[in-house]
């Protein structure tokens, strides 16, 4: 018979899971962390609650998150509830002038303030900005070139209002942080030339990470990690290993811009990145506070 004195299992899993974290809080106290939310995991509503609670929760243990989101399936949808046709190179959209606008609407209006609202409404204190706040980032057009089935020749393609990073100005995050808000970040930005740009969530937030130097920057997306020829997560990565994957096309398609783009995050002074699926609940907890970790560890 259990002695009534005694706490009950499930709080002694959870002091146990606590007290196995503890170095962990510590050794992150006063860092910050750099998350790039998105994929599939937006549109499901208990894993956008879930993942608010685990922004307060880090905040709450001293650390000082800071989100960048990305939205590409909601803009997908309204642009065809508008029924605006848009295409894709190399996984990037054409962006004309309509879609640009368009992707302006979701990403700094719609999707943000939801973020927002939901990290406010678990308890803490999140402001939504974009790239166009402050001078936060400054774009420059991207350029891709492409080569049609069977050709040799290569030929340039105009993807329209679709930028990059050129410039990150870390001032507007370091004050929001100093103040105890969390910055919720749109993937959108002005460029020299006036036009504003959309710029791939990835690459936005690798950009941020590396501007103010975090200490992690998580990337939640839709698989669990790199994976190895037996479905295995490789981890423990560095740009070598990295290399000698892609080489092989062990690591090949839309994972090589991501893990390119934890490359140059943990190459510019990021401790460690860190690409993890979006779909596990508190997948960012589990990596963080376990001794083993759930995704794939990037460092320089």
């Amino acid at each position: 018979m259990q002695d009534r004195h005694a706490p009950p299992p499930e709080l002694l899993a959870k002091t146990e899971t606590l007290i196995e974290a503890l170095p962990y809080l510590q050794r992150y106290a006063g860092k910050t962390f750099v998350i790039k939310y998105g994929g599939h995991a937006m549109g499901d509503a208990e894993l956008a609650a879930d993942f608010a609670e685990d922004i307060v929760l880090l905040k709450a243990v001293g650390i000082n998150p800071v989100v960048v989101h990305g939205g590409g399936p909601q803009i997908g949808a309204m642009l065809r509830r508008l029924n605006i046709t848009s295409e894709f190179v190399d996984g990037l959209r054409v962006t004309d002038k309509a879609t640009a606008e368009v992707a302006e609407m979701v990403l700094a209006g719609s999707i943000n303030k939801e973020l927002v609202a939901a990290i406010n409404r678990a308890g803490g204190i999140a402001a939504g900005i974009s790239g166009k706040d402050a001078h936060l980032v400054r774009a420059v057009k991207v350029t891709r070139t492409t080569r049609d089935e069977g050709s040799a020749i290569e030929r340039e393609v105009d993807l329209g209002f679709v930028g990059e990073p050129a410039h990150v100005d870390p001032t507007l995050i370091n004050t929001l942080l100093a103040a105890g808000i969390t910055p919720v970040i749109a993937p959108v930005a002005a460029g020299d030339d006036g036009h504003t740009y959309n710029i791939n969530a990835d690459t936005m937030a690798g950009a941020v990470a590396s501007a103010i130097q975090a200490a992690r920057f998580f990337l939640l997306t839709d698989v669990a990690g790199v994976l190895g020829t037996s479905g295995e997560v490789l981890t423990n990565l560095d740009p070598e290993k990295i290399a000698a994957l892609v080489a092989a096309g062990t690591i090949s398609g839309g994972m090589i811009p991501k893990i390119e783009t934890c490359v140059a995050a943990v190459q510019s002074g990021v401790d460690a990145a860190v690409i993890l699926d979006g779909r596990v609940p508190h997948a960012m907890l589990l990596e963080i506070f376990t001794r083993r970790g759930v995704g794939t560890l990037v460092r320089a």
